[in-house]
């Protein structure tokens, strides 16, 4: 009998549940079941979902991105904006500029090339937060460090592609080999214009979306708008080769301010995402190998290790300069560790621009990955409760004080 796509579909999510709740039983947040579930269906393990499989459910992740970046983007009041100001933006500039340059300073220092380190400094920079923020969500996270790291999750996106942009830029011209002409400032300008015309296309369907929200009667045609504006403002990204993370964050932020319908949408995408989100963490895990680990050498252990210091002693000193509460400046770097969706995206960028290390560069970075997508909700989850910032806990999770 020759399985079909829906065959699979069905296992990740009947896999997800039961890992997710055998993680809730043993006092593990559930989306480390998640991945630890995926990671038994893939090349790891069992091998039992194809590859090309879990490459046609790419949609799961654009799908699960977006509503992720929507959710942060309803939160971003006016009033929550000029409360925090700056503090955010300046501590997601810092932590992801030191991660970079500690990474490529130290792939430097053990003699790697010049482009290769500067590709490698650049991804580090990038977060990607999603298992954080769902941890949040499932313990009922409420305080300052969680309410920072929202804000930080949403900026270090812009920060981590911008820098990459500069990379990027700064190895084209150093392999410049062809004689070919590279416009320095077009080079420099361009990640700043793909930033703004991310943040351009979700203000624009932010506003657009307000009107049929307003006029739609029934829940039905709400929730069918709010799909529509959230795969609409992700495609066009897409499309124009942006940043959908932030265009969506920001149709979430315009929406909120204009609209007395953003907290049904708030509401209508926690009923709507769950499954979405188990389907994402479990295809995350069945994506990676852990036959990987033992092929990343000391580069491998330097990027990660310089990544890490980079990020919390970076979040510290930002946190710091900015004087924020104490326990913010303690604690968040710990939470900023993740690396999947951007950071993995740029794996595929990176190949174009340096061929020849394409398949060291991919080997790294996904190692490193599967360390922090498993470290994480257990470290966030264990930093929540140092804090006190656990709310009252779901009556599906196994929680003991």
């Amino acid at each position: 009998m020759e399985l079909n796509t829906l065959f699979y579909v069905a296992l990740l999510l009947i896999v997800g549940s039961l890992f997710g709740h055998l993680a809730a039983l043993i006092k593990l947040p559930t989306v480390t079941g998640y991945i630890f579930g995926g990671l038994l269906l893939g090349p790891s393990f069992f091998h039992i979902v194809p590859e090309t499989v879990l490459e046609s459910m790419d949609v799961v992740s654009e799908v699960s991105l977006a509503f992720i970046s929507f959710t942060i983007g309803l939160s971003f009041k006016a009033s929550y904006l000029k409360r925090v100001g700056v503090t955010p933006l300046f501590i997601a500039a810092f932590e992801s500029t030191l991660a970079a340059v500690l990474v490529a300073g130290s792939l430097l220092f053990i003699g790697t090339d010049l482009p290769f380190a500067l590709i490698m400094g650049a991804i580090a920079a990038a977060t990607a937060p999603t298992s954080i923020l769902l941890v949040m969500k499932e313990y009922r996270a409420k305080g300052p460090v969680s309410e920072t790291l929202k804000s930080v999750a949403a900026l270090d996106d812009a920060t981590a592609l911008i820098l990459f942009g500069f990379c990027s830029t700064a190895v084209q011209i150093l392999v410049n080999t062809s004689g070919e002409d590279i416009n320095l400032l077009t080079s420099i300008v361009q990640p700043f214009f793909s930033v703004f015309l991310s943040l351009f296309i979700g203000a624009v369907t932010g506003l657009i979306m307000k009107y049929p929200l307003k006029y739609s009667k029934t829940a039905g045609q709400k929730l069918t708008f709010l799909l529509a504006f959230v795969f609409l403002t992700s495609s066009l990204a897409v499309g124009l080769g942006v940043s959908e993370l932030l265009a969506v964050m920001m149709t979430g932020t315009v929406l909120t301010n204009i609209s007395s319908d953003a907290p049904q949408m708030g509401e209508f995408s926690d009923r709507i995402t769950p499954p979405i989100f188990l389907m994402f963490f479990v295809i995350a895990g069945a994506q990676l190998d852990i036959h990987l680990i033992p092929a990343v050498g000391l580069i491998g252990i330097m990027y990660t290790i310089f990544r890490i210091i980079g990020k919390f002693t970076g979040a510290y000193i930002g946190s710091m300069i900015m004087k924020t509460p104490k326990v913010v400046r303690n604690y968040l770097g710990f939470m900023l560790l993740p690396q999947a969706g951007v950071g993995i995206g740029l794996i595929a960028i990176s190949a174009g621009i340096l061929p020849e290390y394409a398949d060291q560069i991919r080997t790294v970075v996904l190692s490193a990955t599967l360390l922090y997508e498993f470290s994480g909700p257990v470290i966030t989850k264990l930093v929540l409760r140092k804090t006190g910032e656990i709310g009252t806990i779901p009556t599906n999770v196994q929680e003991v004080v």
